[in-house]
């Protein structure tokens, strides 16, 4: 009698797992149970409901800080309105002079003009401003001249931004020997010293 019983019990369990498994098989592809209850539904929605793209949650590792986009006219060109952006680093000393010197429109930010970022637009005129405000006094002659190298290039770009947004263009350093050292090298630099201590 027991032997009947486990086997009625085993032949029962059989049955609803079978039916549990027809079940979940007719609903993971609704558009086919569809059509059987006399209704369609489109595949593309039924694969869209199996198959939900989900975007990753973000880790932090890749965080930036986020930067408005940079506004352009009607040629797709970067615009020449200046826009306010927050300081490129963290150096406090550097972001100082940029907005005390001038001073900066935009205390605390500095502007992108023209697709290139600027240190400091000048208060009450159409001056833009780079600022630099390293030891170059203090460095070697080998630094010196591939650090004038690496400024002439960037320095020239931003001047040619500048000006074709119809801006002047000027580059406050810390000290005379720096000013010296450009002048050197490119005489048509507008450049002042700012004295502005590291």
């Amino acid at each position: 009698m027991g032997a009947v019983i486990a086997l009625g019990v085993v032949v029962v369990g059989v049955a609803i797992q079978e039916a549990l498994d027809a079940y979940e098989l007719r609903h993971a592809y609704p558009e086919e149970a569809g059509t059987s209850r006399g209704t369609k539904v489109a595949s593309q929605e039924a694969e869209a409901q199996r198959n939900p793209k989900l975007k990753p949650e973000p880790t932090g590792q890749d965080w930036q800080p986020t930067v408005p986009p940079v506004p352009v006219d009607r040629t797709g060109r970067a615009s020449c309105e200046p826009v306010p952006v927050p300081h490129a680093g963290e150096d406090d000393p550097h972001n100082e002079c940029a907005d005390e010197f001038p001073p900066n429109r935009y205390p605390g930010m500095d502007v992108l003009v023209g697709g290139v970022r600027f240190d400091a637009l000048q208060v009450g005129v159409r001056v833009l401003w780079e600022i630099k405000t390293h030891r170059f006094d203090t460095y070697s002659s080998f630094i010196q001249r591939t650090e004038i190298e690496k400024e002439l290039k960037q320095l020239l770009e931003e001047r040619r931004i500048a000006q074709a947004c119809g801006y002047e263009f000027v580059i406050g350093v810390s000290t005379q020997a720096h000013k010296d050292a450009l002048q050197q090298r490119n005489r048509t630099f507008k450049i002042v010293v700012t004295g502005c201590k590291r």
